[in-house]
């Protein structure tokens, strides 16, 4: 047996303390795992991560880093709850999320006009200049697309005062976001509220992720909370399989999450599980970690700083996707089309 090996109070980077705390025990050491995967995973040489975002991890300020995770191509896929993408958009807009208080009467709030996330407060004025924004973009719109497509014609149109944004780093980048529950979430509200042309076809969400990860090499997944992100990528492995794509499960997989599996929720929901399904591959190198994403996401990303990747795919989407594998130096700053 390999003796555990304290963590030693030094100077050291958060990528040495993150392999450190993997010789540890508990949490700390799932954490360190989890490094070292997504680590693995950028040693790759043709393989595509893609990362489930469940939950408001934007008013919780975890926004610039999943753009710079975007920018820098540690994902290549995001599968997203609308919440995270209406949050974004929102910052992006120049409008903030604020410190707050669960301890709070939250009628006195409403009657403020203030809307609270736990402990997060925003302007219900504000959130209602984003809807009718949206809602005007939504009834420029005409045609059926995916939720894909949407998102980047979003991404064209919006008046950016931000930046650092996720869905324009992912518009920039090359890297397609999909949102399979969008109208569960702000933007469905908005796209009910226009004078609506467009429809935005989820199973066609279905047939192009599946596509992606059936037209990739290998594949990894990151599943910040579970939810309808973590099961539409996970899925992805089932249908491939029906349509006729060998396929053998995802290689990597990471999950940071508080929920537990005892209650036969998917948030919860194991690996292992996951295995019996075809989802994970029987010898791939998987973690869960139980800790709350506010904490680990920060400190997985400074971890990263300065990773160099191997390659990277590209997404050439025409008639027939077509995944590239290119190495860093290539530019990959825009979308390639037919």
């Amino acid at each position: 047996m390999e003796p555990t090996e304290p963590v030693d109070v030094s100077e050291k980077s958060i990528s040495e303390l993150l392999l450190s705390m993997a010789k540890t025990g508990f949490q700390g050491r799932k954490l360190g795992e989890a490094f070292k995967i997504w680590l693995k995973m950028l040693e790759e040489e043709r393989i595509t991560i893609l990362m489930g975002l469940a939950g408001a991890m934007v008013p919780a300020g975890m926004r610039k880093i999943i753009a710079w995770l975007i920018r820098n191509r540690y994902i290549d896929v995001l599968v997203s709850t609308g919440a995270n993408l209406f949050h974004d958009i929102h910052e992006a807009m120049g409008f903030k999320h604020y410190l707050g208080s669960e301890c709070v009467n939250d009628y006195h709030l409403f009657k403020k006009g203030i809307n609270r996330i736990h402990n997060v407060f925003a302007y219900d004025e504000e959130f209602n200049r984003v809807d009718y924004t949206l809602a005007d973009i939504t009834s420029e719109l005409d045609g059926v697309m995916s939720s894909r497509q949407f998102l980047e014609e979003i991404a064209k149109r919006i008046d950016v005062k931000d930046r650092n944004s996720i869905i324009i780093s992912a518009y920039e980048s090359g890297v397609p976001i999909f949102c399979p529950a969008i109208a569960d979430s702000s933007i469905g509200i908005a796209a009910a509220l226009a004078d609506r042309r467009v429809i935005i076809d989820t199973i066609r969400d279905v047939e192009e992720l599946t596509e992606l990860v059936a037209s990739s090499e290998k594949t990894g997944v990151i599943y910040i909370g579970g939810g309808v992100p973590k099961n539409f990528i996970q899925q992805t492995e089932v249908v491939a399989r029906l349509k006729g794509y060998n396929v053998k499960g995802h290689e990597y997989a990471i999950q940071i999450t508080t929920d537990t599996p005892q209650f036969g929720g998917l948030s919860g929901c194991t690996f292992e599980e996951g295995i019996s399904w075809g989802k994970i591959s029987h010898g791939g190198r998987k973690v869960q970690v139980n800790v709350d994403a506010t904490i680990a996401l920060p400190l997985l990303a400074h971890g990263l700083i300065g990773t160099k990747r191997r390659s990277c795919p590209v997404f050439v989407w025409g008639r027939k996707l077509r995944v590239d594998y290119v190495t860093q130096g290539y530019e990959i700053s825009a979308y390639q089309r037919f």
